[in-house]
């Protein structure tokens, strides 16, 4: 689920892959990888990405997230 977000917040931003690994200061390796679910993530790296994406981290641990209009997504942001 996470990776799926990933990707899927990453693609609406339009920005790379390896850009994303460099604005959230992880290894485009390990970035592909995390998208793949392949590897695990810490919440330290998932905070760095979430900040990357310009989300609050918690929202990569929504399933399907990424699909949520802006409205959606500011109503799942409110605490």
């Amino acid at each position: 689920m996470i990776g799926h977000n990933v990707r899927g917040f990453r693609n609406r931003m339009g920005v790379s892959q390896e850009k994303l690994a460099e604005l959230a200061n992880v290894d485009r390796a390990y970035m592909g990888c995390i998208e793949r679910a392949e590897k695990s993530v810490s919440a330290e790296v998932l905070y760095r990405i979430g900040k990357a994406l310009k989300i609050k981290p918690h929202m990569l641990l929504v399933e399907d997230a990424y699909k949520l209009n802006e409205k959606e997504l500011e109503i799942k942001l409110l605490p």
